[in-house]
């Protein structure tokens, strides 16, 4: 439950980083950027919480507010809403890859903790990492970032996969889902850099 909780505070806070410069990208108000930061925060973890049958952490657990908070906080005191254009976006990219590992990692965990197969995990995993991004790019009208960029979401995917053989293998500890990690994390920023993409099917957009 400590690497869960690490993983969580991870996610959370660098989730609501990556929907408060969301938010300031696409020129809302406080409210709306508020409501942006904790909907990319808190929005997997609901939808994770409510399929295993259990009230979600966010309405039961103070310290879930207390890290998003710190998240929109941290963004507002260092001022990320007056960065260059470029820079801010760097910024998001990297707090929205290391939300995605984290959520990722947490949605895994909670899956094998209900025993479920390897679908399940998966499943949970990539719910979790991306359920929140998903609602705040359709809150303002912008196509989910899973739906056009191939190595987005299968990260989440890899991550669980990776927790599940772990697992089975009984060598699921604190210094493999370290390494898990930082290997995911690596892969997601890698595969931006070089624009990776899985193979299309069908003929070229136009």
């Amino acid at each position: 439950m400590t690497i869960f909780a690490v993983a969580d505070g991870i996610g959370l806070v660098s989730f609501a980083v990556s929907g408060y410069l969301m938010g300031v990208r696409k020129g809302l108000d406080l409210l709306g950027i508020l409501i942006a930061a904790f909907m990319t925060a808190l929005g997997g973890g609901i939808v994770r919480d409510a399929i295993v049958g259990r009230t979600p952490l966010a309405f039961t657990d103070g310290s879930v507010l207390v890290f998003v908070t710190l998240g929109i906080a941290g963004a507002m005191l260092f001022k990320l809403h007056k960065k260059e254009r470029l820079e801010r976006y760097s910024i998001f990219i990297f707090a929205d890859s290391l939300g995605l590992v984290a959520f990722a990692l947490t949605g895994a965990l909670v899956a094998v903790q209900f025993d479920y197969n390897i679908f399940g995990v998966m499943l949970l995993a990539f719910i979790t990492a991306v359920g929140g991004g998903m609602l705040r790019d359709m809150m303002v009208n912008e196509v989910p970032m899973v739906l056009k960029s191939d190595f987005y979401g299968t990260i989440a995917l890899l991550v669980a996969a990776v927790v599940y053989l772990c697992d089975g293998a009984g060598v699921l500890n604190s210094f493999t889902l370290t390494l898990i990690a930082l290997s995911g994390l690596t892969l997601r920023l890698v595969a931006y850099k070089r624009k990776w993409q899985l193979p299309k099917l069908g003929g070229e957009k136009r």
